[in-house]
Formats: structure tokens, C-alpha cells, sequence
């Protein structure tokens, strides 16, 4: 650590994209920020790879590690979290990229809000060659716009969170979300219980879509992750916007996954609270076989939305 100035240990999670994973690592080393960097990657299910230490410039290490908690997602951000000794933490993914200020912006912004736990930025979704900003218009982020919208733009590669508070009131990833898939939402909120969040509402993180994601299909992690998070965070129900919004993605992958009585009956559910819900009625479509899950998908992808 450097006397007098912020440390950022950073979690790169990875399994099998090594060529996507270096122009990663690229990205996190040419950080514009004269803070120490102490990157360490997990390999989870998968062997590391010594040669990325050779990454490493001076300020800036790079580490390689495995997962040594519970496999998948959760469990190797947390691995790192622990390898690490520095003041802030950030999560990247391994087939993100991050802007070159993205570390500053968000350290200039901890700087006028002691307080905060996390901070976040905005991303620019990669799909197909094409990019597409995702703002959330907003420089404060509370609990209750989070129950209500999810925020997409929030995500993982975009967290920026106190090493002290991850291992104090705000709590690690939690391991028990089924396929380690809306860890960051249930961190957000977790942080947004305690105070608004400060957000720097620029597109500083790249987020690639598409085939290479490791959770772009995985319907039946997607559809059991939902129910623990209405379970976990009562207050998503309480919000008939809200509501609806994850009554219709429930919906959406009960019909992705041929589950035509249970899409029915959350789709139902979802009109039932917001009449206008579109993702019950696209769950409609596609369980009485007018549309498939993959083209709706593909369709929102390519306009940098997600369902």
C-alpha cells in the first residue's frame, strides 16, 4: 500500500475464455489512475494460468489463484475478495473491458461520499459489433429503484465496493443464489439498504452479450435465481412495477423452458399486478409457439437490452 492513497484489488473471475480474458486483464492495467492495482484472477474449474502473472507492470500485479469456496460465480469473487488487502475492490468479468478512467471516475466520486460502501458506473453493451449505451440518468441509485427497475446498467463488472464492508455489515456474494446468477442485483440492494448508492453515470464498462456469456441461455438458473431473489427481497413483490417485471421474466423462462402451465400462471400474475407488462405477453408468445425464446433474445440484444 502507498501512505495517504486508496488501494483497488480487482476480482477477474474466469473459466476457459483465455483470448477474452487477456484483452480483460488489458483493459484493467491501462487504468488512468496512479492508485496500486492488485489484480487477481480466479480460475474456476479450470486449471490457472501462471503466464498471466508476465501481465504485471510496475503498481500493478497481477495474481493468478483458483476458486477455493463453492464453484461458480459467487464463490470465486469471494476467493479473491479474500486474497486481497486493499481498501476498494472491483469486479470484472472475464469478457468485459473497462474504459480507461472508469477506476478514476468512480475514485473521485468515493471522494466526495465517504459514506458510501459502493459505487457504480453506467456500461456499453457489445452485441453482434454493435454497441449500445445504457445510462441509468441518474447520479444516486436507492433501494427502492432497484426493487423496482433492477437497473441492468449496474452490473457486476461495473462494482466498485470497500473491502472492510464486504467483510463487515454489507456481507461477501452470497453462494446460494442458484448459478451464482443476480449476485450483483442482491448486492445492490443489500448496499442500497444502508444508503443510496452514488453512481457515475458514464458508459466506462463494456459488457459483451451474446454466445460467449456463460448465462445468456441458462433459463433454468435464470427462472430459480428469481424465485430466491423475491424470496430474499420481499419489497421486488411489494412494488406492483417491480412485480410484474420479475412475475414476466418467471413467465418468459417457464415458456423457454417448455413449461407452458407455469408461464401461464406467472404471466397471469404479472398482468394481474401492470396490464401493460410486455415480458408476459412475449411469455405468451412464445409458450403457444408464436415466437421462440431465442429470437425474442436476440432480437433485445441487438438494441442493448436484456429480458
Amino acid at each position: 500500500m502507498t501512505a495517504g492513497r486508496a488501494t483497488v484489488g480487482v476480482v477477474v473471475p474466469t473459466h476457459d475464455r483465455p483470448e477474452l480474458l487477456r484483452e480483460t486483464l488489458r483493459s484493467i492495467l491501462a487504468q488512468d489512475t496512479d492508485t496500486e492495482l492488485d489484480v487477481v484472477v480466479v480460475f474456476d474449474r479450470s486449471t490457472p494460468d501462471p503466464a498471466l502473472a508476465e501481465l504485471s507492470i510496475p503498481g500493478r500485479r497481477v495474481r493468478v489463484m483458483s476458486n477455493t469456496r463453492t464453484p461458480g460465480l459467487a464463490g470465486s469473487r469471494n476467493s479473491g475478495i479474500l486474497a486481497l488487502d486493499t481498501d476498494w475492490v472491483a469486479f470484472c468479468d472475464d469478457d468485459d473491458t473497462w474504459a480507461p478512467r472508469r477506476l478514476s471516475a468512480q475514485l473521485e466520486r468515493a471522494g466526495r461520499h465517504p459514506e458510501a460502501e459502493l459505487i457504480t458506473t453506467a456500461i456499453c453493451v457489445l452485441f453482434e459489433g454493435a454497441e449500445v449505451p445504457r445510462l441509468a440518468g441518474t447520479d444516486t441509485v436507492t433501494r427502492a429503484e432497484l426493487a423496482r427497475h433492477r437497473m441492468a446498467m449496474l452490473h457486476s463488472s461495473t462494482l466498485l465496493v470497500r473491502r472492510d464492508a464486504l467483510l463487515g455489515r454489507l456481507g461477501m456474494v452470497d453462494e446460494a443464489i442458484p448459478g451464482s446468477q443476480n449476485e450483483d442485483w442482491d448486492l445492490l440492494l443489500r448496499a442500497a439498504a444502508h444508503a443510496p448508492i452514488p453512481h457515475v453515470d458514464e458508459p466506462l464498462v463494456r459488457v459483451l452479450w451474446g454466445r460467449s456469456s456463460h448465462f445468456s441461455r441458462q433459463w433454468e438458473t435464470r427462472v430459480a435465481s428469481l424465485e430466491w431473489m423475491l424470496e430474499r427481497h420481499p419489497d421486488i413483490a411489494g412494488d406492483d412495477h417491480g412485480a410484474a417485471r420479475v412475475f414476466g421474466q418467471l413467465a418468459f423462462g417457464s415458456a423457454a423452458l417448455g413449461r407452458r402451465r407455469a408461464a401461464v400462471r406467472w404471466a397471469r400474475r404479472s398482468i394481474g399486478r401492470r396490464a401493460t407488462e410486455p415480458r408476459a405477453f412475449l411469455a405468451l408468445a412464445v409458450s403457444a409457439g408464436a415466437l421462440s425464446a431465442e429470437s425474442v433474445m436476440s432480437f433485445l440484444h441487438r438494441r442493448g437490452r436484456g429480458l
